[in-house]
C-alpha cells in the first residue's frame, strides 16, 4: 500500500491527468496484493485410476488414426499405392470348420459347361470360401470372438459364438463392431427375457430400445422409419440380397398402412443410396447398421500387377480388337466405323437409350411412314426425299 501511495504522488508532481493516477494507484495494489498471496499447492500425484483412463484416452486417440496408408515411392509400384489401415482386424488363419477351397472353372468366370459368363476373371492368389450366415435365423445371443478380412468380398465378416450352443459362425459385421460385442436375431419373434422386460403393455418404443442395436438382425416391420440397415432380404424366410457390399445401406422410409389387423400381406418400403426405391416383404430381414469397411473406395491398387493378384485379368478396348473379336475393332486408327457404342456381341449401350441418343434399334423400328410426308421405304427402311 505504501508503494502505491508514493507512485501517486509522485505522479501528481510531475502533473499528470487524475485518471493516469488512479488507474496507475489500481495497477500497483493489485500487483503488491499478488506478491504477498501464497503460491499454488502443487498438483497431487497422480493415482493408480486415473492413469488406467489416461490409458484408456491414449489407446483411443491411438485408434483414431487415419485409416488412409501412403508410401514413399521407393517403387513406381508404390507411388500411387494406397491401403486402408484397419488394426481391429484378425491377424491369424480363419475357423477352418466355416471355409472351403475355391478351385476349378469357377474361379475363371465360367459356368458348369465351360463357358465364360463373366469376363476378365482368372488366376489370383489361393484363397478359401468362408461360409457366411446371410439369413440370421437362429435366435439367442451371439458373442463376437474377432472381426476378420474376407478375400471374396470387399465388407469384413465377424465370427460369432452362440451362447447356449456354443456353435460358431460367420455374418456380415457393420461398421463399428468389434470383438466382445453381443449380437442377436429377432428373426423368430421377441425371445421371453425382453418380453418381460416389456411387462404386460405393449410398447414400441421400449421394444425399440430394446432391439435396434448395431449387428442385430430385425424384420423391417420391427425396424423405426429412418433407421439404416444392410443385408435386406426381399422375401419372408430368405437370406438377404440388398446391401452387402462394403459402405452400403438401405434407408426404411415407410411401412403399408392396410392390413394392419394380420402380419402377412404388409411390405415396406426402402430406399437404396442409388436412389431406387424398393418395396419388399415386411417379414424380410434386415441387419440394423452400415456395412463395414466404409473407406474401402478410397483406396488405390497403385499398379496392374496388384490386381492380378486379386484375380482380376486386363479388360481390352474394343476398338484395340481386330473386327472379328469385337464390333468396334478392326480399321485404319483409333475409328470404331462411326457407330454407336455396343457390347462385344452388338447390344447397344443401355446409357444411350437412357439419355435419348438414337440407336439402330430405334431407328429402324417401327418405320411405316405415310409416303404423303414426303418419305418413301426402300428396302425396309425410310429415307426422306426431295418434294
Amino acid at each position: 500500500m505504501a508503494s502505491s501511495i508514493w507512485i501517486s504522488r509522485r505522479l501528481v508532481q510531475r502533473e499528470y491527468s487524475p485518471g493516469a493516477v488512479r488507474a496507475v494507484r489500481h495497477y500497483a495494489v493489485a500487483l503488491e496484493q499478488f506478491s504477498n498471496s501464497p503460491p499454488p499447492p502443487p498438483p497431487p500425484f497422480p493415482s493408480q485410476s486415473s492413469l488406467q483412463g489416461q490409458r484408456q484416452t491414449a489407446d483411443v486417440v491411438k485408434a483414431e488414426d487415419p485409416v488412409l496408408k501412403r508410401y514413399k515411392p521407393s517403387t513406381p509400384g508404390r507411388r500411387h499405392l494406397i491401403s486402408l489401415v484397419n488394426k481391429h482386424l484378425w491377424k491369424g488363419k480363419p475357423h477352418r470348420p466355416l471355409t472351403y477351397a475355391k478351385k476349378g472353372q469357377g474361379k475363371a468366370g465360367r459356368n458348369n459347361t465351360g463357358q465364360i459368363t463373366v469376363r476378365h476373371r482368372g488366376g489370383g492368389h489361393a484363397r478359401r470360401v468362408r461360409t457366411v450366415d446371410f439369413q440370421r435365423s437362429k435366435p439367442g445371443k451371439q458373442t463376437v470372438d474377432r472381426i476378420e478380412y474376407d478375400p471374396n468380398r470387399s465388407a469384413h465378416i465377424a465370427l460369432v459364438t452362440h451362447e447356449k450352443t456354443q456353435e460358431k459362425s460367420y455374418i456380415l459385421a457393420p461398421d463399428g463392431l468389434r470383438a466382445g460385442d453381443v449380437v442377436e436375431s429377432f428373426r423368430s419373434g421377441l425371445p421371453p427375457d425382453v418380453r418381460s422386460q416389456m411387462g404386460p403393455i405393449f410398447d414400441p418404443g421400449l421394444q425399440t430400445s430394446l432391439t435396434v442395436h448395431r449387428g442385430n438382425c430385425l424384420p423391417l416391420y420391427m425396424i423405426p422409419l429412418g433407421t439404416s440397415v444392410f443385408n435386406v432380404g426381399l422375401e419372408k424366410h430368405k437370406k438377404g440380397k440388398l446391401c452387402r457390399s462394403a459402405g452400403t445401406y438401405a434407408t426404411v422410409i415407410s411401412r403399408d398402412v392396410e392390413n394392419t389387423s394380420r402380419r402377412s400381406g404388409k411390405h415396406v418400403t426402402v430406399k437404396l443410396q442409388s436412389g431406387e426405391i424398393r418395396k419388399v416383404s415386411a417379414e424380410a430381414c434386415a441387419t440394423i447398421g452400415v456395412s463395414s469397411n466404409i473407406h474401402y473406395n478410397r483406396r488405390q491398387l497403385g499398379k496392374a500387377g496388384r490386381s492380378r493378384w486379386l484375380g482380376i485379368r486386363p479388360t481390352v478396348r474394343g476398338v484395340a480388337m481386330n473386327a472379328c473379336d469385337h464390333p468396334h475393332g478392326g480399321g485404319r486408327g483409333k475409328s470404331k466405323g462411326n457407330r454407336i457404342p455396343t457390347s462385344p456381341w452388338g447390344v447397344p449401350d443401355t446409357r444411350l437409350e437412357a439419355e435419348g441418343t438414337k440407336t439402330n434399334s430405334s431407328l429402324y423400328q417401327g418405320q411405316e411412314i405415310m409416303e404423303s410426308g414426303g418419305s418413301r421405304q426402300n428396302n425396309g427402311r425410310t429415307e426422306l426425299g426431295t418434294s
